[in-house]
């Protein structure tokens, strides 16, 4: 069983939640990559999402495009985030890890090498915005053989037909994007929301994760009471870029400190 497999059916015999921040590695500084994966674990995530910056991250919203510029003028690059990883991995042996990107640098690495370097520094699973499941299976075949799990993103537009290829090829979780539009959107449609992630999972069996316009403890309380996993990010890095230097761990940590609570009073109150 995968980590992430581990991660989630211990969640679901606890009645718990997921907690799944995304940062990108390297912003808002190399040095911080490490130490802000730890503050994540510590402040209760049950999955990190680690960000690999790219120049054109046509998915995302400002605030993930600069904290991507960011990192891309310290010269961050594919190979220095699964290093991030391998560093983390020498302390934390539980928390899995997601490497989510665009498919040119893995392209430019090539498949094999990355499935390699992917396995290398025990990342657990891989989520590239722009591959859909019709070009993945490629990379999906590469990854199942080195026991990582390929995530894929699901929208309000996703067809049946798609959602039918998801739940072949996808491992893990699925990430339901909870509006149409990029990162950072605001005013989620909970009733919508429940409603697709309903359908969703008439076709896959994974747990579902919701992210997009998901900004506090109230927002990700609410998407908890219909999803299995709360993913947020934008709001997350846009706390983190107005922390003072030498700060940065110490909000990540006071930023997510209240909605882990509040996800897991959703479980005491559900109980």
């Amino acid at each position: 069983m995968s980590r992430l497999a581990a991660t989630f059916e211990a969640l679901k015999k606890q009645g718990r939640k997921a907690l799944i921040p995304f940062v990108t590695a390297g912003d808002p500084e190399p040095k911080l990559a490490v130490p802000v994966m730890h503050a994540l674990a510590k402040a209760g995530a049950d999955v990190i999402e680690i960000g690999v910056p790219f120049s054109d991250p046509m998915a995302d919203g400002p605030v993930i495009q600069r904290s991507s510029e960011r990192a891309l003028k310290h010269g961050v690059s594919l190979r220095d985030v699964l290093g991030y990883v391998a560093e983390f991995r020498k302390t934390d042996r539980n928390t899995p890890v997601v490497i989510f990107g665009y498919a040119n640098p893995i392209e430019a690495m090539g498949l094999e090498r990355f499935a390699d370097a992917v396995k290398q520094a025990d990342a657990d699973g891989v989520l590239v915005v722009d591959y859909p499941p019709e070009e993945a299976q490629p990379l999906v075949k590469l990854l199942d053989a080195r026991g990582i799990d390929t995530i894929f993103l699901l929208s309000p537009t996703t067809t049946d037909g798609r959602l039918a290829q998801v739940a072949k090829l996808g491992r893990g979780y699925l990430y339901y994007v909870s509006l149409r539009g990029v990162t950072g959107a605001a005013t989620i449609d909970l009733a919508d929301v429940a409603a697709r992630v309903k359908h969703v999972r008439g076709f896959a069996k994974l747990p579902v994760g919701v992210g997009f316009g998901i900004r506090d403890a109230a927002s990700a309380r609410a998407v908890g009471t219909v999803a299995d996993a709360v993913v947020i990010g934008s709001a997350l890095i846009q706390a983190m870029e107005k922390a003072p230097s030498g700060k940065v761990a110490a909000e990540v940590t006071r930023f997510l400190t209240p909605i882990r609570e509040a996800l897991d009073n959703l479980s005491v109150v559900k109980a």
